[in-house]
């Protein structure tokens, strides 16, 4: 009775440890269920962060693209500004140019009348 109270206690005993280890075995499994869930969450973050910086990087391009477009549209709008300016410019001389033809063929004129004048003149002496 008294081997039989003592295997009994062993075995108890045993069993109670077994318990023990599976438990603290049980534990440590969800402590490291724990950690890898908190890595996946950090892992979420930084892709997260990730996603933030190359959304701010395309929103900096876009910006600068914009800027580069607005910078070539005003280049073409001054360009074509200069050209209509120059186009007027030449508009001005041309009209320059006629009115001074048109009083050089005043002037052949006046001259031609000068001359007939003179004609008239001669005829009547």
């Amino acid at each position: 009775m008294d081997r039989e109270g003592e295997r009994e206690r062993r075995e108890t005993e045993r069993y109670r440890k077994r318990e023990i280890q599976r438990y603290k075995a049980r534990g440590r499994e969800k402590e490291r269920e724990r950690e890898r869930e908190r890595e996946r969450e950090r892992e979420r973050d930084r892709q997260r962060q990730r996603d933030r910086d190359r959304e701010t990087e395309r929103q900096r391009d876009r910006e600068t693209e914009r800027e580069r477009e607005t910078k070539k549209e005003r280049q073409r709008e001054r360009e074509t500004e200069r050209e209509r300016e120059r186009e007027r410019e030449r508009e001005r001389e041309r009209e320059r140019e006629r009115e001074r033809e048109r009083e050089r063929e005043r002037e052949r004129e006046r001259e031609r009348e000068r001359e007939r004048e003179r004609e008239r003149e001669r005829e009547r002496e």
